[in-house]
């Protein structure tokens, strides 16, 4: 009887089908768990998550987070004593065991984290448990190769970001562009099939809804080229948010029982802030929310001004504290927040004709481009969540290219300055 021929490609094929069926199944996993957090944590039962917190008390508004917090800082200070929860994507690139439980244990506990309120990006959660998942449902192809291995696993992580976020485009380029860093056609190809996968299977719960409403404002073309002021601004509160973040992230991952009060006093933090600024809880979509309907909710100077500076310290406190979460959205958002304080502020001078809505996203496009390195998914990602018309995405290019290639002529100049600063380290010592 002739022996059957290795199919490495066909058994590659079944191997991403599954990936973008399980990436779907972990969207939709997260989604459900982050509402009914949410809920649990507001006392809503219809609506965003902005509208929960509108209409909860000042009282629920400070302790439901607080006691998210504490909840998920008792979660960690158990996961972490017993396994390591190592990064996503050095795990992925670096071609290490997944650790499949302890990353799904980690999954849950940036869900409630998240749900209760807290500045981080919900986009970590979905990606790791996707990750996990394929993982143990593509066992069966042992002849894959390692290069195989990290394609799949990477196709997962940027699959489950299309799908709960319903951008299939944005979801393929994330796996090729931000993880694995290029652009071979196999790699291409799987991360396109996979992300389509789950976001259909996402679209249970999305319904093929963009995340944001576009308001569908008057436009002009003018846009595109006004874009370019955006993207000094944007360089600079995307600079100053990686640096931010940095410095608040701990050396050392937290694993003592200090995690339990120091993420609830996060929470009672954020609890506080939210009775003035009820946008700021959550992953950052509340912000992105009010910027695009801005005309209906009056968002003024003060707010904007106000949100700039909260949500990057509210995301590095809850760092500090010793959380895990996603910075896509948080990023994201404080870009919302610095394009539409830019816009006031002209207005408030006496201009004219710039649409805010239009110039929040970009300024988002521009923040992130900056802290993602990709200004081309940067732009794609910005346009998939709220599909306003597909000249937009020009602005959004124009914003996201003009900070990233400002910040390549910048880094030559502050390499330079790192060695200035560590030859005179030296000559102190």
């Amino acid at each position: 009887m002739p022996r059957s021929r290795p199919r490495p490609n066909l058994d590659f094929f079944c191997a991403v089908v599954i990936v973008g069926l399980l990436a779907g199944v972990a969207g939709l996993a997260t989604t459900e768990v982050l509402r009914f957090v949410q809920h649990l944590t507001y006392n809503y039962s219809l609506g965003t998550q902005l509208t929960g917190v509108i209409g909860s008390s000042p009282t629920r508004r400070a302790v439901g987070p607080m006691l998210g917090g504490a909840l998920a800082g008792l979660g960690w200070w158990i996961l972490r004593r017993r396994a390591a929860v190592p990064p996503l994507e050095p795990t992925i690139t670096g071609g290490d065991p997944v650790p499949r439980r302890a990353w799904s244990v980690d999954a849950l506990l940036q869900v409630v984290l998240v749900g209760s309120g807290a500045s981080l990006g919900r986009e970590g959660a979905p990606r790791q448990l996707a990750a996990a998942l394929s993982d143990f449902g593509t066992g069966w192809l042992r002849r894959q190769s390692p290069r195989d291995r990290q394609i799949l696993l990477a196709c997962a992580a940027g699959a489950g970001l299309g799908a709960v976020y319903a951008v299939p485009l944005a979801g393929a380029l994330f796996t090729v562009r931000i993880i694995l860093k290029s652009w071979h056609p196999r790699a291409l190809g799987a991360a396109l099939i996979s992300s389509s996968l789950a976001v259909a299977v996402g679209s249970a719960i999305t319904h093929d809804h963009p995340s944001l409403d576009w308001p569908t404002p008057h436009l002009s073309f003018q846009l595109t080229g006004r874009a370019l002021i955006l993207a000094p601004v944007t360089l600079v509160v995307g600079l100053a948010f990686n640096r931010l973040m940095r410095a608040a992230r701990p050396a050392r991952v937290m694993k003592s029982w200090v995690l339990v009060p120091a993420l609830a006093g996060a929470g009672l933090v954020m609890g506080i802030c939210s009775h003035w600024w009820p946008e700021l809880p959550g992953n950052g979509r509340s912000i992105l929310t009010v910027a695009l309907a801005s005309e209906k909710t009056g968002m003024t100077l003060a707010s904007a001004a106000a949100i700039l500076a909260l949500k990057p310290l509210l995301t590095a406190l809850f760092l500090r504290a010793g959380a895990a979460g996603g910075m896509l959205t948080p990023s994201l958002a404080t870009g919302a927040a610095a394009g539409s304080l830019l816009v006031l502020t002209i207005n408030w001078a006496g201009g004219t004709d710039f649409q805010l809505p239009a110039t929040s996203l970009a300024g988002a496009a521009g923040v992130l481009a900056v802290t993602q390195g990709s200004p081309i998914w940067a732009a794609i990602f910005v346009w998939e969540l709220a599909h306003p018309p597909p000249w937009m995405f020009l602005v959004f290019l124009t914003t996201a290219l003009g900070a990233w290639g400002l910040q390549k002529l910048l880094e030559p100049a502050d390499r330079a300055r790192q060695v200035r600063v560590s030859l005179g380290d030296i000559a102190q010592r």
